[in-house]
């Protein structure tokens, strides 16, 4: 280092530059992931696993609750009908699960999917000759 020396005589180091390893890493902080970022990862990944919705639909959301790091989430969906709606359903949960761990980093305790709507496929009353 190089002194430099003022009037009074004192000398003065100038500053080293802060390294990576200046700062302890319990030190450094945490990051916080607010809820309604999750819920819209959530929401996309839902969307993602119903693919085309019907006409009439509203998107997905969710709700979220973050808790001690792992996540709660309460899925809000429409669906076209006739379908499986159990296996629909799984498929939401799982890929909800999957985009939440990778993209957010975060654990998630539970998905509960709530089924809001069923819209029923206008095809299938005319094919079988009914009428309204």
């Amino acid at each position: 280092m190089t002194s430099v020396s003022g009037e009074t005589g004192a000398t003065d180091e100038l500053p080293r530059p802060l390294t990576a390893t200046a700062v302890a890493p319990g030190e450094r902080g945490a990051t916080r992931i607010a809820d309604r970022v999750v819920a819209k990862v959530a929401g996309q990944a839902a969307r993602e696993a119903l693919g085309p919705l019907p006409a009439d639909a509203e998107p997905p959301y969710a709700g979220v609750v973050v808790h001690h790091g792992l996540a709660r989430i309460r899925m809000h969906l429409e669906l076209d009908y006739p379908c499986d709606i159990g296996a629909r359903c799984r498929e939401v949960r799982q890929q909800v699960v999957e985009r939440v761990v990778a993209l957010v980093g975060m654990e998630v305790s539970e998905v509960a999917v709530q089924v809001e709507r069923l819209h029923p496929a206008q095809a299938h009353g005319v094919a079988q000759g009914r009428t309204r």
